[in-house]
């Protein structure tokens, strides 16, 4: 009997250190720049441009970024990111977005979800999904607060 309540708090003990192991390492410390909290969830710092004022994150991954001003970036296609950007990340993975639009042809559309996979980005624009490559995303962009040419006008 006394063996068995021994086996009993080994094992609790053994339990609680492993939690308390994950809890410390697995949770991410506070970061000053949104960039620098991408990698550790599996993006490339270069999916935000540079013009990020501050941003909050909850426990769960939900997101507010506020930028100094709305303004776009040239990818491989236009990207329009809007002066307030939600979502919730996790890793490889960026739901719920809602302030990045792309054009499509004559038409822009909202960015809704972002994965991250083997080198490459998913986005997801309803329906719709395009793949591109994360090293694109490598370095943070310079956010425009104009399109330079006519054609791209929002």
């Amino acid at each position: 009997m006394a063996s068995t309540l021994s086996s009993t708090a080994s094992i609790s003990l053994l339990l609680l250190s492993l939690f308390l192991l994950f809890q410390t390492h697995l949770s991410l410390p506070p970061f000053d720049d949104f960039h620098d909290l991408l990698p550790p969830y599996g993006f490339p710092k270069g999916l935000i441009p540079s013009t990020v004022k501050f941003y909050s994150m909850s426990d769960s991954g939900e997101f507010d970024i506020h930028m100094h001003h709305s303004c776009y970036v040239q990818f491989n296609k236009l990207v329009f990111y809007d002066k307030k950007i939600r979502g919730r990340i996790e890793y490889g993975s960026v739901t719920n977005v809602t302030g990045i639009q792309t054009k499509k042809l004559f038409f822009w559309v909202p960015v809704t979800g972002i994965d991250s996979s083997l080198g490459f980005l998913r986005f997801h624009t309803g329906p719709i999904s395009a793949r591109l490559p994360a090293k694109q995303f490598e370095n943070v962009p310079i956010c425009r607060h104009k399109v330079l040419t006519h054609a791209f006008e929002r």
